[in-house]
């Protein structure tokens, strides 16, 4: 049993949409991170999906990529992320696929820990960071904190973060994110939404504060999930 994660699928089997202005390494991404899933998972394995998993604006055009998602090996956990905009309602969705997890202001026990996590937003004194940004940035700290204190009033003892977005700015500046894992077990935290080999350059990656950080959106993992754990 190991942990994977992987974000940043894109999938669009209802509305077939290319990434190829992110660069010719996505060309027929779809087919080949099935690929690398079937040649990686086992049906024993957790997959974590931190967001922009569907182009689609409906789920019922999402539901054709989510099922898909659902007949690959694994457990899987899912968390929204901007594109996402098929994503009303994680009852909904658990109702629909009972056997995948729909990760929103909640905590999704794992082995000896516990999944928590966001969207998160773009962080203050970003390159695009914008006026607008602000009432984001703090409603998605709120959601950080509902997510973690579920956890820990279930005796979360050690905790993974899932967010979409980085935790930091394109400095790497701490931020509200970052200050509020300082107050909870958090060993591990994985992201996505960068693209392109510029933007992979300032992923904040490695061990600070005690804590693993991983850059996991598919193109940055040649479209093959990473193992976590």
């Amino acid at each position: 049993m190991a942990l994977f994660a992987i974000a940043d699928l894109h999938f669009s089997f209802a509305k077939p949409k290319t990434m190829d202005k992110f660069g010719e390494n996505w060309h027929n991404h779809a087919n080949r991170i099935m690929e690398h899933w079937q040649n990686t998972i086992t049906p024993e394995d957790t997959v974590l999906l931190p967001g922009d998993i569907s182009w689609a604006l409906r789920l019922d055009d999402a539901s054709k990529d989510l099922a898909v998602i659902d007949k690959l090996p694994g457990k899987k956990i899912l968390l929204s992320g901007n594109h996402d905009y098929w994503w009303k309602s994680s009852a909904k969705l658990e109702g629909q696929f009972p056997h995948m997890k729909f990760l929103k202001n909640g905590a999704v026990p794992y082995a000896d820990y516990f999944i928590c996590g966001t969207r998160g937003w773009t962080c203050p004194n970003d390159t695009f960071f914008k006026k607008e940004d602000e009432k984001i940035y703090q409603r998605e700290q709120i959601r950080l904190r509902l997510s973690l204190d579920t956890a820990m009033y279930q005796g979360a003892k050690q905790i993974i973060v899932m967010l979409h977005y980085p935790p930091v700015n394109d400095k790497h500046e701490p931020s509200a994110f970052t200050e509020i894992f300082k107050s909870y077990p958090i060993s591990t935290v994985v992201y996505g939404h960068l693209h392109g080999a510029e933007s992979h350059k300032q992923a904040l990656q490695g061990n600070f504060d005690d804590i693993s950080y991983h850059l996991v959106a598919s193109d940055y993992l040649d479209f093959c999930p990473k193992p976590i754990l």
